[in-house]
């Protein structure tokens, strides 16, 4: 059974999904590791072109049932950490605007999926990498509760995460490749006023209906 998750930035997909892998035993994907992956390497190699360095570049990623967090490999070095800093995550947004990168994701998200159970979790899972999934979700919730979550992530200021994200948001929907948008056939979840534990029980419920179709 494939799960994919897809939403804005602070809209708790990751939290979310791991979560819900956990609890159902499946494998978890975080899309974005592959992205910020990018854009690690295109910081480190700023001559570089990003998508040469999306298909050279060897992925690992700890999808094992039930780990707590998602550890991930870059040719060989952890990166766990390192792709999580704030200057990676905006040069993710960029980097994940140029369909070339894109197009080179594409097929090695396609790969990793394509055995198993999974709960795939991004911005377009559901309307791109594999819109055949069982269940397509869709989680968001308001600009200033999602700058909220990601400055308590951060430790760093609520107003100029909000401005961070409002930017991110506009990329991710205007861009001309794959842009932010929820399947026709997914769920939308509003996560304002619901803890993580509450998204994950009515992702989870979802998910057994589905499987008991």
């Amino acid at each position: 059974m494939l799960i994919a998750i897809d939403g804005p930035a602070g809209a708790g997909k990751s939290t979310v999904a791991r979560a819900l892998a956990r609890e159902l035993g499946f494998s978890y994907l975080d899309s974005g590791a592959l992205y910020r992956s990018v854009a690690l390497r295109a910081l480190e190699r700023p001559h570089a072109a990003p998508a040469q360095l999306a298909r050279d570049m060897h992925i690992e990623l700890d999808a094992r049932p039930g780990a707590p967090e998602q550890g991930v490999l870059l040719d060989g070095r952890d990166v766990t950490a390192a792709i999580r800093e704030p200057e990676v995550a905006a040069e993710a947004s960029r980097v994940a605007a140029d369909p070339t990168v894109r197009a080179a994701l594409l097929e090695k998200q396609r790969a990793l999926l394509a055995g198993g159970d999974w709960v795939a979790e991004g911005r377009d899972i559901g309307t791109v990498v594999a819109p055949h999934a069982d269940l397509k979700v869709f989680l968001t919730a308001g600009p200033r509760e999602r700058a909220r979550r990601r400055a308590l992530e951060q430790g760093a200021d609520p107003d100029a995460v909000l401005a961070e994200l409002a930017a991110r948001d506009e990329r991710d929907r205007s861009r001309e490749h794959a842009p932010l948008r929820p399947a026709p056939d997914a769920v939308e979840l509003d996560t304002s006023l619901l803890t993580a534990a509450e998204v994950v029980a009515r992702v989870a419920a979802l998910a057994r209906a589905s499987a008991g179709r």
